[in-house]
């Protein structure tokens, strides 16, 4: 991978707030409200807290869940140092018009990580945080109404391949329920690039009765990232 693009060796535990979220996918009130969400490789982001918060039936899954808290946040909190070093190395290549700066962005995760951490260790948070891995997640078929993936699927295109693509991709739609939607941000990976199989990706998507849909995201952002993934379930 070229020094010019965002340099990642595994995958990041990363803090994103209840806005991302809604800019990312494109939510709305409504979609929000239909339902049980789930929130997959949510890793320390306060998407789950801040919907909780609403009113909204949110749970997120990531495999670090399985670990003692303390690990994740002080994980989470190690990442958001080196990502905004990394990205202050890169800054002249990302879209700011969102987050302002990238000491506004650092800001917006260390917020995000404060509210995780608090909604964790509440009554209410312990019970919305499951230990769960794609392409395997521990729930029953038709959970969920609602089912995103932030920043792992197609993010880190380099380190997984097209089968596990597909099989997490089967794997969220199975666990939402039919009539309910599945959205996945960003399509591009670590290195700037589309994924490269896309279109057999969303021709296995129809054959397993999806319907999915390449929309534009509301988060300006990653080099030449401006869409996400939306798939109806039936």
């Amino acid at each position: 991978m070229s020094k010019d693009v965002y340099q990642q060796v595994g995958v990041a535990m990363t803090c994103r707030g209840f806005d991302e979220y809604l800019r990312m996918f494109d939510l709305t009130e409504q979609t929000l409200a239909g339902g049980r969400v789930l929130d997959v490789a949510g890793g320390g982001s306060s998407f789950t807290a801040d919907a909780a918060g609403r009113g909204y039936d949110a749970t997120a899954a990531d495999p670090r869940y399985v670990q003692d808290s303390k690990h994740w946040i002080d994980e989470a909190a190690a990442e958001i140092d080196t990502s905004t070093a990394k990205l202050d190395q890169l800054r002249e290549h990302f879209d700011w018009s969102y987050y302002g700066s990238l000491e506004q962005h650092r800001e917006g995760r260390i917020q995000s990580l404060a509210r995780f951490r608090e909604h964790l260790q509440s009554v209410d948070g312990r019970s919305r945080y499951k230990a769960g891995s794609l392409p395997a997640l521990p729930f029953e078929n038709d959970t969920f109404s609602l089912v995103l993936c932030s920043h792992f699927l197609f993010l880190y295109a380099e380190q997984f391949g097209f089968e596990f693509h597909k099989r997490s991709i089967l794997e969220l739609m199975r666990v939402c329920k039919p009539g309910g939607e599945v959205r996945v941000y960003p399509l591009y990976s670590l290195g700037w690039k589309p994924f490269e199989r896309m279109d057999e990706l969303l021709a296995s998507i129809i054959e397993h009765d999806g319907e999915p849909e390449l929309l534009p995201s509301k988060l300006p952002f990653i080099p030449g990232s401006s869409q996400y993934l939306r798939i109806a379930t039936c």
